[in-house]
């Protein structure tokens, strides 16, 4: 009798290596997925995806936003505000916004929208670029060295190139990179003279001491030519695509 009772009180004994470690495994990745997915999708909802079109009046960026959008080209768009629109590329999308170029304006949105941007393409007209080189390069030259804008990508868009006297994109790069050098001069003659506002300090673009080039700058830029009213858009749509 009391025999059986110590047999029935005595508990089998498991060896860790006996134990199958399959479903500890599973678990495991199963956990890891749900939180990684979790931080993708945080990520998604509060990190950068929105896209900027941007640059001077008169340069194609609504009848760029239109085509892109909604495959149509306006015989006449003038922005007196934003537009706004959803760019889909296969799966994944982006909020485009085509920022009205008079100068109040586009300053007032690129304010608004530089903390959630990810890529800004930067619309110049090749016809009139040459004559206008002064004020785009000074456009330009604000959006670069501010510090928002240090981790996106930039695509300098030459549009216009259905017309016969539209410069080509290696023209209009060579113009900028000249027109921004003095544009670097002279702002730092001025923040030189005023002092710097650690608060709002732009950052001072290129190499010193040495003339002004794209590849010289944190930003990714590249240059591609366009025509809005032709539809030829085949490049800043592959570009948008890669940027998604």
């Amino acid at each position: 009798m009391d025999k059986l009772s110590e047999k029935t009180r005595e508990k089998p004994t498991i060896k860790l290596t006996e134990m199958d470690p399959t479903p500890i495994l599973i678990a495991l990745v199963l956990g890891f997925l749900v939180v990684a997915l979790f931080v993708i999708l945080r990520r998604r909802s509060t990190g950068r995806r929105d896209f900027l079109l941007t640059g001077l009046s008169e340069a194609g960026k609504s009848a760029i936003f239109m085509q892109l959008l909604h495959g149509k080209f306006p015989e006449t768009f003038t922005s007196i505000k934003e537009n706004v629109g959803e760019y889909r590329g296969g799966h994944l999308s982006a909020r485009v916004i085509d920022v009205p170029g008079h100068y109040r304006v586009r300053d007032k949105c690129f304010e608004l929208y530089k903390r959630t941007t990810k890529g800004i393409v930067f619309v110049v007209d090749s016809v009139t670029v040459q004559k206008d080189i002064r004020d785009v390069a000074d456009s330009l030259y604000t959006i670069l060295s501010d510090s928002f804008t240090q981790p996106c990508s930039v695509l300098i868009l030459c549009n216009k190139q259905d017309q016969t006297t539209a410069k080509s994109a290696k023209v209009i790069k060579t113009l900028l990179e000249k027109e921004l050098h003095t544009v670097r001069d002279t702002r730092s003659r001025k923040l030189q003279s005023v002092g710097d506002d650690e608060v709002n300090k732009p950052i001072t673009l290129g190499k010193p001491g040495r003339d002004f080039e794209f590849a010289h700058i944190s930003q990714n830029v590249q240059f591609f030519e366009c025509s809005a009213r032709d539809n030829q858009l085949n490049h800043l749509a592959d570009w948008l695509d890669r940027m998604l």
